[in-house]
């Protein structure tokens, strides 16, 4: 049988040194790629570019689609102007995604957001980020633990009757973390289904099931013997390919 094929949207990455400093190129760590062959499916990197045509028949040539993470969301795409402590942002980029998503949705085939994919789900459907971790008034917990990528660090509690508790048949476990901003409103058409600890949303899904997004980076602890049920996101997206 024909493994499918799974778009997984591309950044850019500029050399700082080498004998072509300033030279673009155009990549996605290797997690996300490993991540796909290891559960079935056919890993294709998206790679970014501002012509709509293009991204158009990038996305005709996939059955499925993961939104990868980088750049922090530009915060006017949810009526804010950029606060002290907000990231550089790519509005660019954004326009990438978010026309991957709706392209996608579109033809109903699954998609799987991670960190800023899940980012980009929220505020492509109506919901708002917290600029900064900082800028939320309750205590919040460490989400950016800026090392050993898989090892878990803090707590994650699945909603028990959500598409991701399903997937991942587990709704009480660790997960890893390295993102700055939060989500803070859920778009009001989404369905929250993971909350860290401390309150903050970090899993949500669309109510039928296609759109799966989480704010950790499962791609990171895939090979984690102790969190292994993480590989149960990309079978999911693999499976369910179109």
């Amino acid at each position: 049988m024909t493994k499918p094929i799974i778009g997984i949207s591309g950044s850019e990455i500029i050399d700082q040194g080498g004998i072509f400093p300033g030279y673009r190129r155009s990549y996605v760590n290797e997690d996300y790629v490993d991540s796909v062959v290891q559960n079935g499916g056919v890993p294709f990197i998206i790679p970014f570019t501002e012509d709509d045509e293009v991204i158009k028949a990038q996305l005709d040539h996939v059955q499925a689609l993961i939104l990868s993470g980088g750049h922090d969301v530009d915060p006017h795409l949810y009526h804010e102007e950029p606060l002290q402590k907000i990231g550089a942002t790519w509005p660019a980029r954004d326009h990438f995604d978010m026309l991957l998503l709706k392209l996608a949705e579109e033809k109903g085939i699954p998609v799987l957001g991670i960190c800023r994919g899940a980012q980009i789900i929220n505020v492509a459907h109506g919901g708002s980020l917290y600029q900064d971790l900082s800028y939320r008034k309750e205590l919040t917990l460490k989400h950016s633990q800026n090392h050993t990528p898989s090892l878990p660090t803090h707590g994650m509690k699945v909603n028990s009757d959500s598409k991701l508790a399903k997937i991942l048949g587990k709704t009480d476990f660790l997960v890893n973390s390295f993102h700055h901003q939060l989500l803070k409103e859920v778009a009001p058409d989404l369905i929250q289904s993971a909350t860290a600890p401390d309150g903050v949303p970090e899993g949500i899904e669309n109510k039928e099931g296609t759109v799966i997004a989480v704010q950790w980076h499962p791609e990171m602890l895939h090979r984690n013997k102790q969190v292994a049920f993480m590989n149960n996101l990309f079978k999911w997206v693999v499976d369910n390919a179109k």
